[in-house]
């Protein structure tokens, strides 16, 4: 992963102590509270619906295993609630039927981030400095600006990785960072890069996603995409450039920022994202862009334009672990013990099957652990376990782990000689679940439990999926399926490219759920990124679970043989499932729904 030079460091150290002076300026009344509001939120502090939560940058996901003990320590030291804070929130939510709010904990997010949702602000000082001492911080996780740029979490250990996009991340990531044409954007702003055959990244979805290609003469450069989200107005980022040579790309991203910063809307929130100007000036705003984009190279003389010299002293930054057992490992011996333990322990082989990924070294693997579990929401991690997630890491792959797209974590450099120790391991912390890519393997937001914008809950009915679906031969019959949950339209749970989505509505004070089908993020298993159907009328949250199995059984039922739910959707349509929804409402709700 990427090793901090000594200027890295300083400049985290440093921004935090810059906090800590604007905390105590706005503390004694020198800051206002308008002034103090876009300070807080460029380092990662956002106030939710009780609380304040943190949201602490993982660039590109990689984490090693002393950042994973600083977070834990966060977790346990410093996510609390102050007593009247977490007595009103448990007021709050208890008239929606909430019993439970869960505190020192960690919540992995789908831009691989880390949040934190009950440090008082008294306390965001001790804790950015804390932080700082693991190079850690929440620089531009969130405010109008370019946020963290993602990938692929199985990026530089990927069987079908064309070019290894974590270089070009970094660099982005450097550039983009306290930048002053980015800070104050119409609207936030999000990168994706990936640089396999597969799209693991979701990069269509974003407000940039560029795919590393290469052309016939072997030359590396980019496809570019732009104007994707999600939100109210769902739309999947159209190709713009072809191929872009890679030394180029700062230059052109700042092409498409200078235009987006210019034509972009101010005058409304809803419709300030750069997908709405590319949807409404479509080829005009492609011409402008490359005017721009001719102006800076031709007339301004490029200057950012990236030397071999400088992506050579990034990529050198990127180290792969010394793993001296490896080279004494006999890597066919090591398989055929593998495979003769998976013949003797059927728990182990749907392991391999599902937790286990191919790796670029024939002796290692790479692992994800699975943290979705009855009991806690989706992407949440106690201090407790974040400290034995750490142990894993350092006794199994090299002390390094990246926190995915789908909330899990994955161990990147794990042996094979070592894979039946680690899945014991594993099984004792509860994280070896074989749900990966599985119904209960959902993407879920914190919704309305915790965020001030949501709607309705997301995780009591992730916690309803769950429990009514444990017995792993269903899951596996059902298939892989992508269900994603969002508590609000702003569609932080990505519900639009979820085969299942279900989205919280607010409908007379009353929290209801939308289902759409068919969604896709782009994948080799979903298809060509786009966004699912509605399918009926808003459900209640107790009708939930009920309808997702009329869902599933329609599909059980209609299925060829070996299709799996996302084509069975796409070819037989949406009707029979609105249907079969339909038919499995409760009386009650639905003379309560026509009439709200």
């Amino acid at each position: 992963m990427y090793q901090y030079t000594e200027f890295d460091a300083t400049f985290v150290q440093q921004r935090a102590a810059q906090f800590r002076d604007q905390l105590q300026r706005w503390e004694s009344g020198k800051l206002s509270e308008d002034d103090f509001r876009p300070l807080r939120l460029q380092n990662g502090w956002y106030v939710q619906r009780y609380a304040p939560m943190l949201r602490v940058a993982i660039p590109y996901g990689e984490v090693n295993s002393q950042q994973i003990r600083v977070l834990a320590k966060v977790a346990r030291e410093y996510d609390a609630p102050e007593a009247e804070v977490f007595q009103a929130a448990m007021d709050g939510q208890g008239k929606l039927g909430t019993t439970f709010l869960p505190t020192h904990c960690a919540h992995f997010t789908t831009r691989t981030n880390v949040q934190f949702n009950w440090i008082p602000l008294s306390k965001a000082a001790d804790v950015m400095d804390l932080l700082a001492t693991a190079n850690l911080h929440g620089i531009q996780t969130s405010g109008n600006c370019i946020r963290n740029t993602t990938t692929d979490a199985l990026a530089g250990i990927a069987v079908d990785e064309v070019v290894d996009p974590r270089p070009y991340a970094e660099i982005l990531r450097q550039w983009t960072t306290l930048h002053p044409e980015f800070a104050f954007l119409p609207r936030k702003f999000k990168i994706a890069i990936v640089g396999a055959q597969e799209d693991r990244a979701a990069s269509g979805w974003h407000d940039v996603g560029l795919k590393l290609v290469k052309n016939d003469a072997g030359e590396i450069g980019f496809k570019v995409y732009v104007g994707g989200g999600m939100g109210r107005t769902p739309v999947v980022a159209p190709l713009m450039r072809e191929f872009l040579p890679w030394n180029q790309i700062m230059n052109y991203i700042e092409a498409i920022v200078r235009v987006y910063n210019e034509l972009g809307r101010r005058d409304n929130k809803y419709k300030a994202r750069i997908k709405i100007l590319v949807k409404a000036e479509g080829q005009a705003y492609i011409d402008a862009v490359e005017e721009e984009f001719r102006q800076i190279v031709e007339v301004d003389g490029g200057p950012h334009t990236i030397s071999q010299a400088e992506f050579d002293r990034v990529a050198a930054c990127f180290v792969d672990p010394v793993l001296p057992q490896v080279a004494d490992i006999d890597a066919a011996q090591a398989e055929q013990a593998i495979v003769e333990h998976a013949a003797r322990t059927p728990a182990f082989a749907r392991w391999l099957s599902r937790n286990v990924h191919p790796h670029r070294n024939p002796a290692l693997r790479a692992v994800t652990l699975s943290f979705k579990r009855a009991g806690q929401a989706p992407g949440d991690a106690t201090g407790d376990q974040l400290d034995a997630l750490a142990q894993l890491m350092d006794t199994y792959s090299a002390g390094e782990a990246r926190i995915t797209h789908d909330q899990n974590v994955l161990l990147p450099w794990v042996p094979v000689s070592q894979l039946v120790n680690l899945f014991e391991a594993a099984k004792a912390l509860d994280l070896a679940s074989t749900n990966v890519a599985l119904l209960t393997d959902m993407i879920a937001c914190p919704g309305g439990d915790f965020c001030a914008l949501a709607n309705a809950r997301s995780l009591p009915i992730a916690e309803a999926i769950t429990q009514r679906y444990q017995d792993l031969d269903e899951l596996d019959d059902i298939g892989e399926i992508d269900l994603h949950i969002s508590g609000c339209i702003n569609s932080c749970g990505h519900h639009h490219s979820g085969h299942i989505g279900i989205l919280g509505v607010d409908k007379d004070g009353k929290e209801w759920y939308q289902v759409t089908l068919g969604g896709s993020d782009g994948s080799t298993l979903s298809g060509e990124a786009g966004a699912g159907k509605v399918i009926g009328p808003s459900f209640s949250a107790a009708e939930v679970p009920d309808v997702l199995e009329a869902v599933l059984t329609t599909y059980r039922d209609l299925r060829q043989p070996g299709e799996r739910f996302i084509d069975a959707v796409r070819r037989i349509g949406v009707e029979p499932f609105k249907e079969a929804g339909k038919a499995a409402r409760h009386p009650a709700a639905e003379v309560e729904e026509a009439t709200a």
